[in-house]
């Protein structure tokens, strides 16, 4: 079970974790916000959101040391 960034209009991005196994092919990735909202998030088999990293890498100095360089890696950082 991954964690995930996904867009949010209010917010820019929300992280989210995975709940059900994503097959290719499948049009939904089954995911859970933060604040316990379940839902269906549509996606595009070619653009996947941007994985999250480990808590233990939250507020690391050196961008480079991220397991995961992005957007919203970096905002959240």
């Amino acid at each position: 079970y991954n964690r995930v960034w996904i867009p949010d209009k209010e917010e820019v991005w929300q992280s989210a974790e995975i709940t059900k196994n994503y097959k290719a092919g499948d049009h939904f990735l089954h995911v859970q916000l933060e604040d316990g909202t379940e839902l269906k998030y549509p996606v595009d088999p070619d653009a996947l959101p941007p994985l999250r990293n480990p808590d233990i890498l939250v507020g690391e100095n050196d961008l480079t040391a991220l397991s995961y360089l992005h957007e919203p890696a970096v905002l959240h950082n």
